[in-house]
């Protein structure tokens, strides 16, 4: 009678199950890594579209809200017109506007000058808390994007045409302002190329 064997596995058949969970267990954490990547990336282009709709909000109710006002200067005998580019300085639009909002019930006007320029690929909007003298206060300012390459705001006038100055050269002078018919304000981003909004003014 032949001894009675008892059932197990080799140590051969030990290492090949080892070596066979060990690349289990690989491809399972690289898949794990790949999906935790993944929701960072998917994080961060969520807080990049808030920061975009935002900022593109923000720069379309102040077009939406322009306000005839003229600004007048420190000396009190010049003025600046209503809505002016500012090609020769970091400013690209400098604009009055109304309907700003007085959640705290303080005595204060609601019309409020707003400046935007880039500043190292940053987008700032800047307002001061005064209408007049604008040049004689600091601003207030904020960086409302990043990453930006370069903005582009361009004016339509009556001649259906685009301009990027506004008021036009042939009414520097004129006490009168008037409002373009629309603006098309474009964005060169750094993640998303190109993007564009036309804000109606009529």
């Amino acid at each position: 009678m032949q001894p009675r064997r008892h059932g197990g596995f080799t140590l051969i058949e030990l290492l090949v199950a080892i070596a066979i969970f060990g690349v289990i267990s690989m491809l399972a954490l690289g898949g794990l890594n790949t999906i935790v990547t993944q929701q960072a990336i998917a994080k961060q282009q969520m807080i990049r579209l808030g920061q975009l709709q935002r900022a593109m909000r923000l720069i379309m109710d102040d077009f939406a809200q322009l306000n005839p006002r003229h600004v007048r200067d420190v000396l009190g005998q010049g003025t600046e017109a209503p809505l002016i580019t500012d090609t020769l300085a970091d400013n690209i639009v400098r604009l009055s506007r109304s309907g700003w909002r007085n959640p705290v019930p303080v005595p204060r006007g609601t019309l409020q000058r707003v400046q935007y320029r880039l500043e190292e690929d940053a987008l700032i909007r800047e307002y001061w808390l005064v209408m007049d003298s604008p040049l004689g206060s600091e601003p207030r300012s904020e960086t409302i994007l990043e990453d930006v390459n370069s903005i582009e705001i361009e004016y339509l006038g009556d001649g259906a045409q685009w301009s990027t100055q506004w008021p036009p050269l042939s009414q520097l002078d004129t006490a009168t302002f008037v409002f373009p018919r629309a603006v098309r304000i474009r964005f060169d981003l750094a993640a998303w190329g190109e993007i564009e909004r036309i804000v109606d003014l009529l």
